[in-house]
């Protein structure tokens, strides 16, 4: 695919900007009714697979979380996100943007996804309501 490509697709996919490859099984965890349907499309365009949801009980090789401030305990769901990808693969938390309801403070996202040992390395607008907070779990290579 060209660049030209590329960047075309980036403006038509709202997924593009997520890193997703083709071939990726992605689970998806928190879905209701006011999900980006357009990112979800963009995701299994990208990937060429449907995505799984929270019964999927094999490793998938990354996670889509919707979470909206009154869904629970954000730290028990980052935990329970991580049981089933490998280390190092990325748990995209998807949280409402500022003055959506059920916006999450960014300090909340990050004391839950410190406390779940997650780090944050990347943030985007993840569609017109839903803001994208890429965390993932440490690799395994750098402990002793």
């Amino acid at each position: 695919m060209s660049a030209t490509a590329d960047h075309a697709e980036e403006r038509t996919n709202p997924a593009a900007k997520l890193g997703f490859q083709p071939g990726q099984v992605v689970q998806e965890i928190g879905y209701d009714e006011d999900a980006d349907q357009d990112l979800r499309e963009g995701i299994e365009a990208i990937t060429g697979q449907e995505l799984v949801d929270e019964t999927y009980d094999d490793v998938a090789d990354a996670v889509v979380l919707w979470f909206r401030e009154d869904d629970g305990d954000l730290t028990d769901a980052l935990v329970d996100a991580t049981t089933l990808i490998d280390p190092g693969a990325p748990v995209w938390l998807l949280t409402p943007k500022t003055g959506r309801e059920g916006y999450v403070e960014p300090s909340e996202i990050g004391e839950a996804a410190t406390t779940a040992g997650l780090a944050r390395t990347s943030s985007v607008s993840a569609g017109k309501d839903w803001s994208g907070s890429r965390l993932v779990t440490p690799k395994a290579a750098g402990r002793k």
